[in-house]
C-alpha cells in the first residue's frame, strides 16, 4: 500500500497579551487594590480548584497584579491576604476552556482575621483576548437534548457556524466526512482544526475528524471563529477546542439508556403502495460513567462507556429484469404504450451502401427471443450468480419499470470508551493522561439479498480510532510555567465489499489475465463480482469499493509561558509526524456498461429498439 509521511513543525511566539492554545487551559488574573484604588504589592493570592482541592499561591507584583495560568477548566476560589486588610474571598469563579477571567480584588482595611466574601458572576466580556469565540459550557453539554448525542452538534449554537450535509445527528451509518462537516467563520467545511484535551482530532486523510467524543466524556468546549492566535495553524475555518471531564474529590456517576423504535411509526406512502410494509427503525443509545478520587486531593479518575445501535429502513425501488428476460425471452418487452420493443440480431447486419453505415439494418429475432445458443457463457454465469433479484412487484404498466421494492435496514453501531487520570504530584507539577477508543461500523446494505452490498451513502464502512494523551504541567515559578503534551492517534479504516475474493477468471470465465489484478493491486484478495450498469431500460449497478487505510498522527506540543511585568509571553512548538497508508479501488470487480445499440435496428441510430440487457 502507498505510504505517505509528513513532518510538520510550527513555532509560535506570542507576546504582550494573554493567549491560550491547544493546551485548552484557562487563566485567572487581576489587580489587588486598597479602598482608594491604589495597588497593593506583596499580597498573598491563591486559587483553589473546588473539585480537586489543587491550590496555587503567588505574591502580587509591585503594581498589584497577579496571574494564574494553565488552570484546568472548572470552578475556583480566589483568596487574598495582606496584613492590615480583611481576608478577601471570591468563590465560584468559572474558568472555561481557553478563557482569561479577570477578577480584581478590592481590599477593605481591617484585621486579617476578618473576612469579606464577594459574590459576583464571571464577566461576560473576555477583554484579555481578541479572538472571537464562544464557549459551550458543561451545563449546555449535559442538559441540551441531542438526537444521537453528538456533542459537536452544539457548535451550531455559535454564531458563524454552519452545518453541512450529514453533520447533524450521530455520525454512525454515514460517510466518514460527516462528523466535522461544518463551515466556521466563513471557512471551507471540513477544514477547521479540532482538539480534544489539546490533542488533534483531525488526521491526514481529508482532514476528517477521526474521533467524536461522547457527550458524557466532554466537560465543555470553545469554538473560535475569527482572529485566532498564532499558535494555531493547518486550518482554513475555525478552531474547536474540547476538554474532557476529570474526576474530583466527590465520587459521582450515572447510567442511561435512550430507546426509539418503530412501534408507533407508520409505513410511508410508497412502502404501502409497493406492499413493502413498515420500515425498520430502532435507535438505542446506552452507557454509563463514573469519576472520583483515588487519593484525595492528589489522584483522580474519570471513565465512560457509550454504545450506539441504529437501524433505519430505507425503501429501495429498482428496475430488475424479468425471469423471462434473463433467459433471452423479450416477448414481454414493451414500451409505455404497450407496443413490443423489437430485439435485433447483431449478426444479421446488412449494408446496402457500404460507404454509408446509416443504411445498415438488422433482422429481428423471431418472437423477440434470443436463442439459448447465442447467450454468452460469461453473461450466463453473471446472471446465474444472481446479479439481480427477481421482480417482487408489478411495476409500471407495460414497461415493468420499478418492479422491485424492498425495505432494507441502514445505520450502524458504535462503542466508545474514555478513561482519564489526573495526578497532582505537588504544588508545582500536574499530570494528565487520557485514553479513548472508538469502534464504528456502518450497517452493510444488501439490496438484492445476493451478497452484493450497496455503495455510497450506505457503504459497509468500519473504522477504529485510538487516541492517547499525556500532559505534564510544571510551575518553575509563579512567572514561568512549562506544559509538554504528547498525543498519538491511530485511525484504521476499512470498506469491505460483500463479494470480495471472487476470482473472475475461474468463477465467471473472464480472460486469464483478470487473475493478475490482485498482484497488480499489491493487495489480495482485491477483486469482486463486477458491477453491471444497463441503459434502455435503466438497471443500476450495485456494488461498493474496497478500501483499507491506516492513519497515524504523532503530536508533541511543548509550550513555555513567561510573565514579565504587564506582559505574558508564550513560546511553543507543535511537531507532527503523520503517516498515511491507504489503498482504494472503487470498482474492484470492474464496471461494465451496456446500452441498446448492440441489439438495435441500426447501431448508429438505435432509436426505441434493442435492449442493453
Amino acid at each position: 500500500m502507498p505510504s505517505r509521511k509528513i513532518l510538520w513543525l510550527g513555532l509560535p511566539v506570542l507576546a504582550s497579551s494573554l493567549a491560550f492554545g491547544q493546551n485548552f487551559y484557562g487563566s485567572i488574573l487581576g489587580v489587588v487594590s486598597d479602598p482608594s484604588s491604589a495597588p497593593i504589592g506583596g499580597a498573598t493570592v491563591s486559587v483553589t480548584n473546588n473539585g480537586t482541592g489543587a491550590r496555587q499561591a503567588i505574591q502580587s507584583s509591585g503594581n498589584g497584579e497577579f496571574r494564574f495560568v494553565n488552570l484546568v477548566p472548572g470552578n475556583y476560589k480566589l483568596e487574598v491576604e495582606k496584613a492590615g486588610f480583611k481576608h478577601y474571598t471570591r468563590d465560584r469563579i468559572a474558568v472555561e476552556v481557553e478563557s482569561a477571567v479577570r477578577v480584581d480584588a478590592s481590599m477593605s482595611v481591617g484585621d486579617v482575621t476578618q473576612s469579606i466574601e464577594v459574590s459576583a458572576t464571571t464577566p461576560l466580556l473576555q477583554t484579555e483576548n481578541a479572538s472571537l469565540s464562544q464557549v459551550v459550557n458543561s451545563a449546555e453539554v449535559q442538559a441540551l437534548p441531542l438526537n444521537g448525542r453528538n456533542v459537536l452538534n452544539l457548535a451550531e449554537l455559535v454564531p458563524g457556524v454552519v452545518p453541512q450535509g450529514l453533520a447533524d445527528g450521530n455520525p454512525t451509518g454515514k460517510n466518514v466526512f460527516a462528523a466535522g462537516n461544518y463551515q466556521i467563520g466563513g471557512g471551507t467545511a471540513n477544514q477547521s482544526a479540532s482538539f480534544f484535551d489539546g490533542a488533534p482530532m483531525n488526521i491526514t486523510y481529508g482532514n476528517i475528524m477521526a474521533i467524536n467524543p461522547t457527550q458524557d466524556a466532554v466537560e465543555e468546549f470553545r469554538v473560535q471563529t475569527n482572529n485566532n492566535t498564532a499558535e494555531y495553524g493547518r486550518y482554513t475555518g475555525g478552531v474547536i477546542n474540547l476538554t474532557s471531564k476529570s474526576g474530583t474529590n466527590s465520587l459521582h456517576g450515572s447510567a442511561y439508556e435512550f430507546l426509539r423504535n418503530r412501534a408507533l411509526n407508520a409505513a410511508s406512502f410508497f412502502a404501502n403502495a409497493s406492499g413493502s410494509g413498515k420500515a425498520a427503525f430502532v435507535q438505542n443509545q446506552f452507557g454509563g460513567n463514573a469519576g472520583g478520587p483515588i487519593w484525595k486531593n492528589k489522584l483522580f479518575f474519570f471513565g465512560s462507556y457509550e454504545g450506539y445501535r441504529a437501524r433505519q429502513g430505507v425503501l429501495f425501488t429498482e428496475t430488475v429484469p424479468t425471469a423471462a428476460e434473463l433467459t433471452g425471452n423479450f416477448a414481454g418487452y414493451l414500451n409505455g404504450s404497450g407496443a413490443q420493443i423489437p430485439i435485433y440480431n447483431p449478426f444479421s447486419t446488412t449494408c446496402p451502401n457500404p460507404n454509408s453505415l446509416s443504411t445498415c439494418t438488422r433482422s429481428p429475432f423471431p418472437g423477440n427471443v434470443i436463442p439459448p445458443t447465442m447467450l454468452n457463457p460469461v453473461s450466463s454465469k453473471i446472471i446465474g450468480f444472481p446479479e439481480y433479484a427477481l421482480p417482487n412487484t408489478a411495476g409500471q404498466l407495460y414497461t415493468n419499470n420499478f418492479n422491485f421494492a424492498r425495505n432494507v435496514a441502514t445505520g450502524g453501531n458504535n462503542d466508545q470508551v474514555n478513561g482519564r487520570f489526573d495526578y497532582q504530584v505537588s504544588d508545582k507539577q500536574r499530570i494528565l493522561a487520557r485514553f479513548t477508543r472508538l469502534d464504528s461500523l456502518n450497517q452493510p446494505v444488501n439490496v438484492y439479498g445476493n451478497g452484493f452490498l450497496n455503495g455510497d451513502p450506505y457503504s459497509p464502512e468500519a473504522y477504529v480510532t485510538t487516541q492517547a494523551v499525556l500532559a505534564d504541567t510544571y510551575i518553575f515559578s509563579p512567572t514561568k510555567v512549562l506544559d509538554v503534551r504528547a498525543a498519538f492517534t491511530r485511525w484504521y479504516y476499512t470498506r469491505i465489499p460483500g463479494t470480495l475474493g471472487t476470482n473472475e477468471s475461474a468463477t465467471l470465465g473472464f480472460p486469464s489475465y483478470f487473475a493478475q489484478i490482485p498482484s497488480l493491486n499489491g493487495q489480495s484478495p482485491s477483486t469482486t463480482m463486477p458491477g453491471i450498469a444497463i441503459s434502455s431500460p435503466t438497471i443500476n449497478a450495485i456494488g461498493t469499493g474496497l478500501l483499507l487505510g491506516r492513519d497515524d498522527t504523532y503530536a508533541l506540543t511543548p509550550t513555555f509561558t513567561w510573565i514579565k511585568g504587564k506582559h505574558t509571553i508564550k513560546f511553543g512548538a507543535e511537531l507532527h509526524k503523520n503517516e498515511l497508508n491507504y489503498f482504494q479501488n472503487n470498482s474492484p470487480g470492474g464496471t461494465f456498461s451496456f446500452d441498446n445499440a448492440f441489439t438495435s435496428v441500426n447501431s448508429l441510430s438505435p432509436g426505441a429498439t434493442g435492449s442493453g440487457l
